[in-house]
């Protein structure tokens, strides 16, 4: 048995010789070593439409609620890029920009607005887009089967569901005879569903006047305008601004005693006659799964863009009882939901 302390020399000879036939890089090896055990973490960068995160709500906490699930944890495994461009159409290239330069992983584009920005600033740095009404027209994707380039995502199916709301306005207010339909011109989707909006009325026989809103302040004035062209009923486009103006849009609309039918449950709650449209909660819980297999290695162009296979009819009962509106039970009972 070799005593211990010849094992030690023999030791430190080795160590010496070893060193020294690699001169400085035996000191860089342990901490090149130590660098490659160090996982990177996938950066997300989300280009909102709204202001802040609070004016994003609930779709901000859906988002975030969506990456938990799936066992994301905020600077752990995951870190997210947040920018809210507050419906600047500068602020939203500029932001775009942005995100791009930081070498994000995923982005995502929330709206109609915001996608084309995210696709003019990267044609590499895959996209998932939600809340898009037509992402073909818009030229986001080759198809919705086979997106082909570097985004893909979920479309609400918005502007198709015009017809319907007005369907609806028809159905429940007595003579019907005219229908206001509120866009926001800058609004990508506008024009489609402007011409989505007129074919409907048409087929019900009802004459129809497009009035527009480019910014929260043009909101009264189109209502001002809406009165005085005799306009009976209201529909509005999906869109960030209107959503925005939500709020203002109710108030307005039960000021000047016009029903009004919107898309979603957010737009409902706030004082819309009707709503009729997907679960946009759930759209935007959902689309953390598209980001999560796309850090696994998925490619967008591979990613089918998904449609909402369900809609839900909400009916506010408080804001018919401002209106002096008497819904038919007939139509109540095929409602989704009827708040109180």
């Amino acid at each position: 048995m070799m005593p211990l302390g010849t094992g030690r020399m023999a030791i430190d000879i080795g160590r010496r010789e070893f060193v020294a036939a690699l001169g400085g890089g035996a000191v860089v090896w342990p901490l090149a070593a130590g660098a490659q055990q160090v996982r990177r973490i996938p950066t997300v960068g989300v280009l909102w439409h709204a202001g802040s995160a609070e004016q994003e709500q609930p779709y901000f906490g859906a988002l975030l609620e969506g990456f938990k699930d799936l066992g994301y944890v905020e600077g752990k495994n995951i870190r997210l890029e947040h920018r809210f461009p507050n419906e600047t159409p500068e602020r939203f290239k500029s932001m775009a920009a942005e995100l791009v330069s930081l070498k994000v992983d995923v982005l995502v584009t929330v709206g109609n607005p915001t996608a084309p920005y995210a696709e003019d600033a990267t044609s590499t740095i895959p996209i998932v887009f939600l809340f898009v009404s037509d992402p073909v027209g818009a030229k986001l994707v080759d198809s919705l089967a086979r997106p082909g380039g570097n985004a893909t995502g979920l479309s609400t199916f918005a502007t198709d569901l015009t017809a319907k709301r007005i369907e609806f306005l028809k159905e429940i207010i007595p003579g019907l005879s005219h229908v206001g339909l509120l866009v926001n011109p800058s609004e990508p989707s506008s024009r489609q569903y402007v011409d989505e909006g007129k074919a409907a009325a048409a087929a019900l026989a009802l004459a129809v006047q497009t009035f527009e809103a480019r910014s929260l302040d043009e909101l009264e004035p189109a209502f001002d305008a809406m009165t005085k062209g005799s306009v009976q009923a209201v529909t509005f486009g999906p869109g960030g601004l209107l959503f925005q103006g939500r709020a203002i849009i109710d108030r307005l609309a039960i000021a000047h005693r016009l029903p009004t039918c919107a898309w979603s449950r957010e737009t409902l709650v706030s004082g819309a006659l009707m709503s009729y449209g997907p679960d946009q909660v759930a759209i935007a819980r959902h689309a953390a799964v598209y980001v999560d297999k796309i850090i696994k290695g998925a490619k967008p162009a591979d990613l089918p863009v998904e449609l909402p296979t369900s809609f839900q009819l909400l009916i506010n009962l408080k804001t018919a009882r401002a209106l002096d509106l008497t819904i038919p039970e007939s139509f109540l009972v095929r409602a989704d939901e009827v708040i109180e």
